[in-house]
């Protein structure tokens, strides 16, 4: 079988809940989706590179190659969660240029190319979330987020995310 999933990493943005305690009007605000995404996110480390670049000067140097990582429990912004091992799992790398991650256009940027995880010679188990990192193990996870639809890779299973089906969106 071959996965190609999609995922919005789309972090949380700064909202105002209604001034109103009326419980229609609470839940018109929640179901126009004023408040933001929930479950992507930024990490901790970029949001205060990001912060400290931009207010402050204090120069934040992109990573050369970005590295993208699939999930069986979701990480947070500090880290965490369960990263896929085994059966010919590893980080897919993607040098960071504009090829690979095209211009942003309205809030939003995507993959450019296909990230391709290959062949599972074993069983990864249910992928739920991806994360981008800045290093092939270890490192600094960037954003995080939720799989569109969750997909459990078997043996000989192949995962990829087509081009464009990654998306990096600020609101």
């Amino acid at each position: 079988m071959i996965h190609t999933p999609e995922a919005k990493l789309h972090p949380a943005g700064l909202w105002t809940p209604p001034v109103s305690y009326r419980p229609i009007d609470w839940l018109r605000y929640i179901l126009a989706g004023e408040r933001g995404a929930t479950g992507t996110a930024l990490s901790d480390f970029l949001e205060n590179k990001l912060l400290d670049h931009v207010l402050g000067a204090t120069s934040y140097t992109a990573p050369g190659t970005i590295y993208t990582a699939l999930f069986t429990a979701a990480p947070s912004d500090t880290g965490g969660g369960t990263e896929v091992t085994g059966g010919s799992y590893a980080r897919v790398g993607k040098t960071n240029n504009g090829t690979n991650f095209p211009a942003a256009s309205g809030g939003s940027k995507s993959n450019g190319t296909d990230i391709d995880f290959g062949t599972a010679t074993a069983n990864w188990g249910t992928v739920t979330h991806v994360g981008i990192f800045d290093a092939a193990s270890a490192g600094n996870l960037l954003f995080w987020g939720a799989l569109t639809t969750t997909r459990t890779v078997n043996t000989n299973d192949s995962f990829k995310f087509l081009a464009t089906k990654l998306v990096f969106a600020l609101d």
